[in-house]
């Protein structure tokens, strides 16, 4: 069976290969940080296979047993006023063999003034944007792979625009018991627009990743290490802001190397205690620490923090990003055990 599922992840790969970053796709909210565990380990995590109900929105390969009655609920105060948040569900059937998943993901963009070409008022409108997931996942025969897969139905509404969309997520990861190691790859947002806002058909954000992580042996600590957007090289763009000068007054913009692109591409994390009631979880985002970095000034972008408290069947959590001098986000997660 895993000879089956292979060919079919180079099929949608090769499809879709030519799929670019944020600014050039629609339905953009789709990428961004699920939860607070997300958030605190770098923004992007595809390797918790755990009670996290969440993490199954971002790679539905995870979907397993001990989600099954947990029902997840994240919100989030995002830069510029803009506000999102998800929730997320699981449940078993069949004597504890079959877990489906269902995922909610909205954004609302907050009030704006209108105006026609000529600067007259035509009064305030709004932005928001909705993403509908159901998961399910298998073991494939009797190997330590798992495969799974999302279906999403988006709607999305921009002042008098609105558009339909559907897309797919496609999980697979690898489970070695024995050494506490995870390896992914996931395939996220295959899929169209079924309506378009005004006549023009645009991608979606798609994006493959790989991620991988293993809980230590002998000190309280899971680790992770996930490369992001790997259908995209190269991902750096030059900074102006970086542009140099010779005595000639000729200019001179950024290089970046092999290695830089490649770090570009990295997200690092680690969680403390990752088995307990109590968790310490850190990220860096070598990325976003890189673009939003100021020249001559230490910001701290691209670094997160975070923490988990479990109270009886009740867990909270809570991370703190940097983004930039200007703007960090602050993100809140209640996960209840129904059972």
């Amino acid at each position: 069976m895993l000879r089956k599922i292979v060919p079919l992840y180079c099929l949608f790969i090769s499809a879709f290969a030519a799929a670019q970053v944020g600014g050039e796709t629609t339905y953009q909210f789709l990428n961004l940080i699920s939860s607070p565990r997300q958030a605190a380990l770098g923004g992007k995590v595809f390797t918790n296979v755990d009670y996290d109900v969440t993490q199954a929105i971002f790679n539905p390969a995870t979907i397993n047993v001990e989600m099954d009655n947990q029902l997840a609920v994240n919100y989030t105060s995002y830069l510029g006023g803009i506000s999102y948040g998800t929730a997320a569900y699981a449940y078993t059937l069949d004597r504890r063999t079959q877990t489906f998943h269902a995922g909610v993901s909205y954004i609302n963009y907050g009030s704006f003034n209108g105006y026609d070409e000529d600067g007259n008022s035509t009064g305030t409108f709004t932005g928001n944007e909705v993403a509908l997931s159901f998961g399910y996942a298998l073991q494939v025969g009797y190997s330590d792979f798992y495969f799974g897969t999302n279906l999403k139905l988006i709607s999305s509404k921009l002042e008098q625009y609105s558009s339909i969309g559907v897309a797919l997520d496609l999980g697979l990861i690898y489970l070695d018991k024995d050494i506490g190691f995870n390896a992914a790859l996931v395939v996220r947002n295959v899929g169209t627009q079924i309506t378009t806002y005004a006549d023009l058909n645009e991608r979606l954000p798609f994006e493959i990743a790989f991620g991988m992580s293993q809980k230590l042996e002998n000190v309280p600590i899971r680790w992770h290490v996930t490369l992001e957007n790997l259908q995209e090289w190269p991902i750096a763009v030059p900074n102006p802001a970086r542009t140099t000068s010779d005595l000639s007054g000729n200019q001179s913009s950024e290089k970046i190397g092999f290695l830089g692109q490649v770090i570009r591409h990295t997200i690092v994390g680690a969680e403390i205690f990752p088995e307990g009631g109590f968790n310490i979880r850190l990220g860096y985002n070598f990325r976003r620490g890189e673009d939003l970095r100021i020249v001559d000034q230490r910001n701290f972008s691209g670094l997160s923090a975070g923490i988990s408290v479990k109270m009886n069947k009740m867990r909270f959590s809570y991370t703190h990003a940097k983004y930039t001098s200007a703007g960090n986000s602050n993100f809140f997660g209640l996960q209840i055990d129904l059972q």
